[in-house]
């Protein structure tokens, strides 16, 4: 009998053993280091470099009335809310052609920009709503801006130069610049 109560006592404490269950944990913190992150591109080139727009006056009428462009799309993705603003980068328009002495042409009173259609969460500032002039300073295009990644307007241009200038090529790089708040 006393075999079987050993042999029993050896049971229970290999059933305690075999139940028995050890745990162990860790943990550890994960911080984020996030920064504030800003990017204007153009939503044909999916960079900050837009397609070359041309603008072709081949009649009077275009002379008379100004030219057009298509809408120039750009899309802003911030963490925060944002401005944008609009400028030339320089002054007058440089000339190639075959006109001597060579013609100056200023940007402003000739080249005007509007936004066409504002998906930004913000509002269109001053008279960007119509066609106004581009000058070489920055102006507030679209103001309060809402974060996100996926915040796009798009520009119009419209150029009248009426008939002061003569034949040849006049160009200017017109400067978008996004801004968080």
């Amino acid at each position: 009998m006393k075999k079987v109560i050993a042999i029993a006592a050896v049971l229970v404490s290999f059933s305690i053993a075999a139940n028995a269950q050890a745990n162990s944990t860790g943990q550890q913190t994960v911080n984020l280091a996030l920064t504030d992150a800003i990017e204007l591109t153009f939503t044909g080139s999916g960079t900050a470099t837009g397609a070359a727009v041309t603008l072709p006056f081949t009649t009077v009428n275009d002379y008379a009335n100004g030219v057009t462009s298509a809408a120039q799309a750009l899309k802003v993705r911030s963490n925060k809310n944002f401005t944008v603003a609009v400028k030339s980068n320089a002054t007058n328009f440089t000339y190639v052609g075959s006109t001597t002495p060579v013609p100056v042409m200023p940007v402003s009173g000739v080249l005007d920009v509007k936004v066409s259609t504002n998906g930004t969460g913000g509002t269109i500032a001053g008279s960007f709503a119509n066609y106004a002039d581009i000058t070489a300073t920055n102006q507030s295009l679209i103001t309060n801006g809402t974060r996100g990644g996926n915040q796009t307007f798009s520009v119009q241009y419209q150029a009248t130069p009426g008939f002061s200038y003569p034949a040849g090529n006049y160009s200017v790089d017109v400067v978008y610049t996004a801004t968080q708040l």
